[in-house]
């Protein structure tokens, strides 16, 4: 991931709740000729001495396991060698900006369309599973995570057994064994005060969950930088 200084984004406290709130991936992997990626609901097994303090993007030691499952006629799995390193990409909102929405066009002009977002990459060495109570663990897990919400949660245990052990055979386990932890935020941190302002203002008028969410990230910023202002 390229990570100029302006959007690089350190805390691994913020990255992992970034990550738990998306809840899925772009699993990449290299087939011998192509890369090839899939996207994989994902939960993020990090170890109790987890780092979450302030640190630098790349190497990372003690940052735990990506986990997820394939299909098993996903060809995927197949073809990425076991251990070689897989890419997981974490998608945040999106939203292109426009220049009409600086100050400083007005003043000098100089001024050019770009691409606010969000995005966490994570690089690990790769497992495959097969064994059927490891991915019963996995799936279970998943299923508490995103039902926990509703009034009503459904269980993996309210599916008959057989059934269950049919859908079971039917998927690989994913373990990425995290190396590199990687996160940007490009949200105008390199604009002034007053052009990051504008574009808040500009994004709340667009259409869509991309502008609104990036509207709102940036508004963030851009109060708590101002609380701690002098």
């Amino acid at each position: 991931m390229y990570l100029p200084r302006h959007f690089t984004v350190t805390d691994l406290a913020a990255i992992a709740a970034f990550v738990d709130a998306a809840g899925a991936a772009d699993l990449v992997t290299f087939d011998g000729n192509k890369p090839v990626a899939t996207l994989l609901p994902v939960i993020w097994d990090r170890p109790p001495s987890f780092p979450d303090s302030a640190a630098g993007p790349g190497p990372a030691a003690g940052c735990g396991r990506l986990l997820g499952h394939l299909a098993a006629a996903n060809p995927q799995w197949q073809t990425a060698q076991p251990g070689a390193l897989g890419l997981a990409i974490v998608h945040g909102p999106q939203a292109y900006i426009s220049p009409s929405w600086y100050e400083s066009k007005a003043r000098h002009g100089r001024v050019v369309p770009t691409w606010n977002y969000q995005a966490v990459h994570l690089t690990g060495r790769l497992t495959i599973h097969r064994d059927p109570e490891w991915l019963r663990s996995l799936v279970s897990r998943l299923t508490r995570r995103h039902e926990e919400p509703n009034p009503r949660p459904w269980a993996v245990t309210d599916a008959p057994p057989e059934f269950l052990n049919g859908q079971l055979r039917a998927i690989v386990g994913v373990e990425l064994t995290i190396t590199a932890v990687e996160a940007k935020d490009k949200l105008s941190q390199n604009r002034s005060a007053l052009d990051q302002a504008g574009v808040v203002a500009g994004l709340r008028g667009q259409r869509g969950p991309g502008p609104a969410a990036i509207a709102e990230r940036m508004a963030a910023s851009l109060e708590a930088a101002g609380e701690a202002a002098p």
